[in-house]
């Protein structure tokens, strides 16, 4: 087999593979290089698909436990971990194994290996010189590293390790209170945990909307998760009996120590950008290792990047969409993605979602905007199903009703938020959306209601 190709993809994960596969669809001879022994990248293999499993399994576990009495339905429920971390692996195993099939069917070369680049024309795989037209680089991202807490994966975790414990600690600290905390946080607690959230900051889930945040911290406080707020953690050290956290103000003093079983540090990611060669070929990155890219493209014309060793959020889908957007530029399609329609969702339960403008971005930027909002507890279908909790706002240009931006808690709010994405991607304003019939009793009629209250007709609060 001839070791000239149009297109190398280094990485395999949603940006890599995703790439690759429409490579292959648009005739080219591609590729793909992944240093993991399976295709998926961390979101895959070790991030958003086995933590939603384990999500999903756990709210289903504590709705049996708590509510489903409230129903008439009757009768002792427990679990068992092994059968549960067992069900996770299949369906991960299941979704790598698919991949692999779409590289076959699109006539993707694979190679489990290490990419590093030699110049812009070649790619070096384990000592073995490829040839190619063009590179892309889909690295991804990996864990930020607290100074002076030493992750073992065992007692102290990142999120690869809190997705593999074999018992359920008594006691877990989290360090850091964003996305990836709340949720694995959430999965823990559900199945026995006393949970303890540090965070740097005053706030949780940095970047919504202030609302939210708010509204989240209230839910999860109630659900009996403790939160340690304007705290950094400058230590954690083994003693006989377990962990002990030492924390002091973000501001410095006030020391304060918390006893665990396991702590888990997810206080953010950085991008894999290192053992690339890229220093040596003049790539240039910025101060933090992320590749810069314009429209995809880095300094050097034919070597591209997407995904999360960018900039820009950390998501699985705006890697894809970037991948993809790839794929057609090398062929000269005019691939796109629309940065400010990427929807992000947080797993928990409720769960929450955002696209678009906060009320905060708006007032910064000095944009006059109105707001319409509807709570759950009004919509018939959310009552019927007990699941109440939240509201669904929606932000509009004050002159032109253009949607600006939407954020929902509540339950489904992560597919809920599709709708406004698609409304906004067509720039839709909020009364077409608030003029569109939606089907009675549905959950999706509290985003009609809140598009009704932009122009204050909401019918149902």
């Amino acid at each position: 087999m001839s070791n000239n190709y149009d297109v190398i993809v280094i990485g395999g994960g949603p940006g890599g593979y995703n790439c690759a596969i429409r490579c292959g669809q648009l005739g080219l001879k591609v590729l793909c290089v992944e240093s993991r022994k399976t295709l998926g990248g961390t979101c895959l293999n070790v991030g958003c698909i086995p933590s939603k499993a384990l999500l999903h399994s756990t709210e289903m576990l504590e709705t049996a436990q708590n509510d489903f009495i409230n129903m008439g339905l009757i009768g002792d429920i427990s679990f068992d971990l092994k059968k549960m971390m067992s069900a996770k692996e299949k369906t991960v195993n299941g979704l790598t194994s698919g991949i692999e099939f779409l590289f076959k069917k699109n006539n993707v070369i694979h190679i489990n290996g290490t990419g590093k680049i030699i110049n812009d024309s070649t790619v070096m795989i384990d000592g073995a010189s490829y040839s190619t037209k063009n590179i892309v680089i889909a690295t991804g991202s990996n864990v930020t590293k607290l100074p002076n807490v030493e992750i073992d994966e065992k007692n102290i975790v990142s999120s690869t390790g809190a997705l593999k414990l074999d018992k359920v600690p008594t006691k877990l600290v989290v360090i850091g209170g964003g996305v990836i905390g709340l949720e694995l946080g959430s999965v823990w607690r559900r199945l026995g945990s006393e949970v303890t959230v540090v965070e740097y900051l005053d706030h949780i889930l940095p970047g919504m909307d202030s609302e939210v945040q708010k509204q989240a911290l209230r839910i999860f406080k109630k659900q009996k998760m403790k939160f340690e707020l304007s705290r950094k953690v400058i230590s954690v050290n083994k003693i006989s009996h377990g962990l002990e956290v030492q924390t002091e103000a973000s501001s410095g003093g006030n020391l304060k120590t918390i006893n665990a079983d396991v702590v888990l540090v997810c206080i953010g990611r950085k991008p894999n950008t290192d053992d690339l060669g890229l220093d040596a070929i003049g790539l240039k990155k910025n101060e933090r290792g992320f590749i810069v890219t314009d429209n995809f493209k880095t300094n050097i014309s034919n070597i591209y990047a997407v995904g999360d060793c960018t900039t820009g959020p950390m998501l699985a889908h705006k890697a894809e969409d970037e991948g993809v957007a790839v794929a057609e530029i090398i062929v000269g399609k005019a691939g796109h993605v629309n940065y400010e329609v990427i929807p992000g969702v947080v797993y928990t339960s409720p769960e929450i979602a955002s696209v678009g403008k906060t009320e905060q971005d708006l007032t910064n930027a000095n944009i006059p905007f109105k707001r319409g909002k509807f709570s759950f507890a009004a919509n018939s279908r959310a009552r019927a199903n007990h699941q109440t909790t939240g509201f669904v706002k929606i932000l509009a240009h004050a002159e032109t009703d253009e949607i600006l931006g939407a954020h929902i808690i509540g339950s489904h709010a992560g597919d809920l938020i599709a709708e406004i994405a698609l409304a906004m991607e067509f720039k839709a304003s909020s009364e077409d959306v608030a003029r569109t019939c939606h089907a009675h009793p549905t959950i999706t009629e509290a985003i009609r209601q809140a598009a009704m209250d932009v122009e204050d007709w909401a019918m149902q609060s």
